[in-house]
C-alpha cells in the first residue's frame, strides 16, 4: 500500500482543524444544462456518480490514523470508498435564485470533514434558475492546495463539448494521466527513515540559516516605519474580521470581466493579483465604513503565493506567503493601487531573495507564530499576523466542458477561522474573475455587500484611470461682417488655449 508522509504546513491544517473552525477547502461549479439534456439528466448523473468505483489520488487517500495530533501522519490508500456517503444531492426550491445558493453553499462549507475517511465530498445541486446545476466539491487543506486542486478540475473536464460526454467523474483522472499508473507496493517508513528525513531536514536548515536570519531581520527592521514599502506580520490593526469565529458560514460570489481589470494593467503598470486587493481594499473599507469601524491604519492581507515548480503536479501544499497592504486608509483609488503596488513588489522581491531549499522553513517560521495561537486557543484574541487572506488562482483561459454541460464559473470557498473570521478567493475562469466570499455567520453580518461593493469598485478604478477627454471649444455667435477682421485673431487664440491639455 501507497505511503505519503504529510509535510509540515500539510500537518499545521490537519491538528489545527476542528468542529468550529474545519480547515477544508472547496470549489463552486456552475454549469448550464446541455440544450436538449433529458428530464434525468441529473438523476442519471447521480447514479452513474455513485457507481463509479475507479479513483485516482488523492481522491482515494485517507489518514492511516484520524487522530490529528499525530506527528507522523500519512495518507494511504482507503481500502474501500463509500460513494453513497461522499456524493450527496442537494435541490433549491425553483427557481433557485443566488442568495439561495449562497445559503446553501455557507452550510456545506460550515460542517467539517469526516477525517477517518477519504477527506473530501461532493454535492449535486439541481433547481438553479436558467436551466443551469452546480456543484460544489470540498476536501481537506491538509491534502491539497488551491492550484493543484484548480489543475484537478480542469483535468476533470474537457474544451471540447463533444469529447465531455465521455469524461469518467472527476476522482478518476486515469485518461487525463495517460494509461493508469499502477500502484506501487510500498511499506510505511520505519522510525529509522523517519529519524533520517529529520536529520537532512536539520542539515538543509542549517544551510539556509544565514537566508533566514537576514528575512526576518529586514522584517524586524520595517516596524515602526511609516513609509510605503515592506508589510510586516502583526503590524496590523485589529478589526472586526479578527475576533473569534462561530460554527456557521457565510458564502457570496462575485464576477468581474478579466477584460476591464487588464485594461487597469496595462494603464498603470500592475499586477493582475494587484488590481485584486486594489477591488478587496475599496470593498472592505467601504463595507467597515458603513458600521464605523474602519481603523487608522491599513487593513494587510496574507497571500498565498505557489512555491510549486511548473513540472510538479503534486497535490500536497507548496506554498508560501507574502504580505501585502489593501489601502483601506486611502479613500482616493489611483492612490490606493499604487500603494498596493509598492508593497506587493517589495513582499514579492522579500520572499524571491530566499533560496527555493529555504522556502518551507520560511514559512513555517512566518506561520509558526499563527499556528501557536490557533493550538492554544488564542486565535482571536491577540493582534492578527494579517487581517485577512486573499487568494488569486490561475484557471482556464478557455471555456470547458462535463458531460455536454459548459462551465459558467468556479467560486471558490476557502477557510475562516479564529482570528481570521473571512477569506477572499478568486480564480480566473473563461474571461472572467470569479470572487468566492466565506465568512463567519455571526462575526461578519450582512457579507453578501462586500461583494456588491467589489463589483462597483471595478467602476471607480476604471474611472480614476480612464483618459481624460479634452474639453471642447464652445461654439460663438457669428460675429457681424464689419468685424470679422479685428475678431479673427482672438478666434483663433481662445481655440488654442481651448484644446490644450
Amino acid at each position: 500500500m501507497t505511503h505519503k508522509r504529510l509535510n509540515p504546513v500539510d500537518l499545521a491544517w490537519l491538528v489545527t482543524d476542528s468542529r468550529v473552525t474545519p480547515n477544508h477547502v472547496g470549489g463552486l461549479l456552475i454549469f448550464q444544462l446541455p440544450a436538449d439534456a433529458p428530464r434525468d439528466y441529473l438523476r442519471s448523473m447521480l447514479a452513474e456518480f455513485r457507481a463509479h468505483q475507479a479513483f485516482t489520488p488523492p481522491w482515494n487517500l485517507k489518514l492511516k490514523s484520524a487522530l490529528t495530533i499525530n506527528p507522523l501522519a500519512c495518507w494511504v490508500e482507503a481500502d474501500e470508498i463509500d460513494l453513497e456517503y461522499h456524493i450527496r444531492h442537494a435541490a433549491l426550491p425553483w427557481p433557485g435564485g443566488e442568495r439561495e445558493l449562497g445559503e446553501l453553499v455557507g452550510r456545506l462549507q460550515s460542517t467539517p470533514i469526516d477525517l477517518t475517511r477519504a477527506p473530501w465530498e461532493c454535492t449535486l445541486i439541481e433547481g438553479l434558475e436558467n436551466d443551469r446545476f452546480g456543484l460544489f466539491v470540498k476536501m481537506h487543506h491538509s491534502l491539497i492546495d488551491g492550484v493543484s486542486g484548480m489543475a484537478m478540475l480542469q483535468r476533470a473536464m474537457s474544451t471540447s463539448q463533444k469529447a465531455s460526454f465521455k469524461q469518467p467523474p472527476f476522482w478518476d483522472q486515469s485518461a487525463a494521466q495517460g494509461e493508469r499508473r499502477e500502484k506501487k507496493e510500498r511499506p510505511a517508513p520505519s522510525m529509522a527513515q523517519v529519524m533520517a528525513s529529520a536529520m537532512k531536514a536539520l542539515n538543509l536548515g542549517a544551510a539556509t540559516l544565514p537566508h533566514l536570519a537576514s528575512a526576518f531581520g529586514k522584517m524586524m527592521r520595517r516596524i515602526g516605519d511609516p513609509s510605503e514599502g515592506l508589510a510586516v506580520p502583526f503590524n496590523t490593526p485589529q478589526s472586526l474580521f479578527n475576533g473569534r469565529v462561530h460554527e456557521k458560514r457565510r458564502f457570496a460570489t462575485q464576477q468581474v470581466p478579466l477584460a476591464r481589470m487588464r485594461a487597469v494593467c496595462d494603464a498603470t503598470g500592475a499586477t493582475l493579483n494587484d488590481v485584486v486587493l486594489a477591488l478587496c481594499g475599496a470593498a472592505l473599507r467601504r463595507f467597515l465604513i458603513e458600521r464605523d469601524a474602519l481603523p487608522e491604519k491599513p487593513l494587510t492581507a496574507g497571500i498565498p503565493i505557489s512555491v510549486r515548480p511548473s513540472d510538479d503536479d503534486g497535490t500536497g501544499n507548496a506554498i508560501s506567503f507574502i504580505v501585502a497592504t489593501l489601502g483601506t486608509d486611502i479613500e482616493d483609488a489611483r492612490l490606493r493601487l499604487q500603494a498596493i503596488q509598492a508593497s506587493t513588489r517589495e513582499a514579492k522581491a522579500h520572499v524571491q531573495s530566499l533560496p527555493r531549499q529555504a522556502m518551507t522553513q520560511y514559512t513555517m517560521l512566518l506561520m509558526g507564530p499563527t499556528i501557536l495561537t490557533m493550538l492554544l486557543g488564542l486565535g482571536g484574541r491577540v493582534r492578527p499576523m494579517f487581517n485577512m487572506t486573499i487568494s488569486n488562482v490561475p484557471g482556464s483561459a478557455k471555456p470547458l466542458y462535463f458531460r455536454g454541460a459548459e462551465l459558467l464559473a468556479i467560486y471558490p470557498a476557502s477557510i475562516a477561522t479564529h482570528g481570521q473570521a473571512m477569506n477572499i478567493t478568486c480564480c480566473s475562469y473563461n474571461g472572467q474573475m470569479d470572487f468566492g466570499f466565506v465568512a463567519c455567520h455571526t462575526s461578519v453580518p450582512s457579507m453578501q455587500r462586500i461583494a456588491v461593493y467589489l463589483g462597483e469598485a471595478m467602476n471607480e478604478l476604471e474611472q480614476a484611470f480612464r483618459p481624460k477627454k479634452a474639453t471642447p471649444a464652445k461654439k460663438t455667435a457669428p460675429a457681424a461682417k464689419t468685424a470679422t477682421r479685428q475678431r479673427a485673431p482672438r478666434k483663433k487664440a481662445a481655440a488654442i488655449q481651448t484644446d490644450t491639455p
